[in-house]
């Protein structure tokens, strides 16, 4: 069974809804998986990121970029950088954001480099984007993400209302095909 940590930042509970339900797709395919918020990652908790096989990293796009939070966390990262601790490890990555486009693909380029710098190996969503006339925007993949999941949450949606339940179940499906490369890539190591 693969281990994966999603770790994830969420300024005002939408991101940790699309944690959860990456966290759903990942149990739904059978792989060990736990969510770690980057303001309660202690000693243990960079131990089992240590220990994962993969990590999903989740950020809100803020401003263009990944929150200062989680950016918080990759500078940390360099102790595990430094021992090449997550080197062929498999990583994806999510971020969501107030408007449509909010730049997002930034965020997601950000998650790429921290992943590269890491030297993991990137997952991206696996998914054909929902782009026909009849498309809705509770179908999957509705954003169009290729290189990492992408969700949106209205600024001024409480977490119960946003992202809407195509990000949501988008967010489910992409978790699966994480856990499910995970255990390809781990049963031929």
């Amino acid at each position: 069974m693969s281990k994966i940590v999603i770790v994830y930042h969420s300024g005002y509970g939408h991101t940790k809804k699309v944690a959860e339900a990456v966290l759903a797709g990942t149990l739904d395919a059978g792989a060990d998986a736990k969510l770690i918020a980057v303001g309660e990652l202690d000693d243990a908790g960079w131990a089992e990121l240590d220990a994962a096989d993969a990590i999903i990293f989740g950020a809100p796009t803020y401003m263009g970029g990944a929150s200062a939070d989680f950016k918080r966390f990759a500078d940390a990262s360099s102790k595990p950088w430094l021992a090449q601790k997550w080197k062929d490890k498999i990583a994806a990555g999510f971020t969501n954001s107030g408007s449509m486009n909010g730049d997002k693909f930034s965020t997601i380029q950000y998650l790429v480099t921290l992943a590269m710098q890491h030297s993991m190996i990137w997952v991206g969503t696996g998914m054909m984007p929902a782009n026909t006339k009849a498309a809705t925007r509770d179908d999957l993949n509705y954003l169009g993400g290729f290189t990492g999941l992408l969700a949106q949450s209205p600024a001024d949606a409480s977490a119960e209302e946003a992202p809407p339940p195509g990000d949501l179940e988008t967010a489910r499906v992409f978790g699966a095909r994480v856990a499910e490369v995970t255990a390809r890539w781990t049963a031929a190591r």
